[in-house]
């Protein structure tokens, strides 16, 4: 992996992560088209460090709601500065426990999880999810604004977007236009949803992150392409900020549409060279 490999690959991860158009499906299609370095074979640590870099970028932008989660969770066990308030003073807990909900789903996509991987290679299979993940968004922009914010979630709201995240992990699918349009779907405000699916992906993308790792140290780390790694994760890591604040902006200004039909765009075109090709 030269690179400039690695800055194409770390800049649509730091895009299509975020942004509701698949970063699983673009990466296939990148990989088929131009024959780059597969991430599945070979650079299992890169695609580890995008994981992590995808991961940086969420708390970079929540850091704020990260920090009061983690001070309601220590005051709530008796050590914080807010210890002995009443419960109603601690929504950051409550959101740290609907996100707890929210990630128990992705258990049921372990068992599959490994099976997946093949399907990344088939273009046409992506050029499908892609459609479905158009869409998607497509329907969330016909679907009445939703009211409840954190204080008005309830537990069957989490489990319900956590389900569908779990279903995103079909490469292809985008899990932020599925969990966000799964919020919205449950009566979320759309960018109370938008960050809602920006916090559930944390833990999600950590555990990715570690499986990844894994399967790396298994195989064997080719330490000459490390700094090429590094670069690519820095550009994901920067591209990952923007792309955040961008659908944050979105998600209280703007409706899906355009993100629906460049989907539907992208996935006839790789369906149409797969049958060329």
């Amino acid at each position: 992996m030269t690179i400039w490999n690695a800055v194409l690959l770390g800049l649509i991860h730091g895009i299509a992560e975020f942004l509701p158009v698949s970063s699983s499906g673009h990466f296939s299609i990148v990989n088929n088209l131009f024959k780059l370095s597969d991430l599945s074979q070979g650079h299992m640590l890169f695609q580890a460090l995008l994981y992590l870099a995808s991961m940086a970028s969420v708390m970079i932008v929540y850091w704020p709601e990260i920090c009061a989660m983690y001070w309601e969770l220590i005051s709530l066990a008796g050590f914080g500065p807010l210890a002995g308030q009443e419960k109603e003073r601690y929504p950051a807990a409550r959101c740290f426990l609907m996100l707890v909900l929210g990630t128990l789903p992705l258990f049921l996509a372990l068992p599959i999880n490994s099976r997946m991987g093949v399907l990344n290679g088939r273009n046409i299979f992506i050029g499908i999810m892609l459609i479905m993940t158009g869409c998607i968004l497509y329907v969330s922009d016909k679907m009445l604004p939703g009211k409840k914010n954190l204080s008005g979630m309830t537990i069957f709201d989490a489990l319900i977007i956590g389900l569908c995240q779990s279903v995103a992990t079909i490469p292809g699918l985008s899990r932020s236009a599925v969990t966000i349009t799964a919020g919205m779907a449950v009566g979320l405000r759309r960018d109370f949803a938008v960050n809602f699916s920006f916090l559930l992906s944390i833990p999600a993308v950590f555990g990715a992150a570690i499986l990844a790792l894994i399967d790396a140290l298994r195989d064997g780390i080719d330490w000459s392409v490390v700094p090429a790694y590094l670069v690519g994760t820095a550009v994901a890591l920067v591209t990952g900020v923007l792309s955040i604040h961008l659908m944050r902006y979105i998600g209280k200004k703007r409706r899906f549409g355009g993100f629906a039909y460049y989907c539907w765009v992208i996935g006839v075109l790789s369906i149409i060279l797969y049958l060329i090709f």
